[in-house]
């Protein structure tokens, strides 16, 4: 029966560790999310060559240019 209860207590502990780091995973992506954002959007910006333009908020930045440019 010992053997039972250490498989048992293994598993919790390993669901624990899990749930902790999905739980700090989440909490990164909320508080640096704006700022991975606006990074790629930079890049894309460079690519696509077009001008970056910083928004108000971080996350809220686009890429001015030919928007029509596309549909032409």
């Amino acid at each position: 029966m010992i053997k039972l209860n250490r498989k048992g207590q293994t598993l919790v502990e390993y669901v624990l560790i899990i749930v902790l780091i999905t739980v700090v995973a989440i909490g990164a992506v909320k508080i640096f999310g704006g700022y991975l954002q606006d990074a790629i959007t930079k890049v894309g910006c460079n690519i696509s060559g077009k001008e970056y333009v910083e928004g108000e908020k971080v996350g809220g930045a686009y890429c001015a240019g030919d928007e029509n440019k596309l549909f032409e």
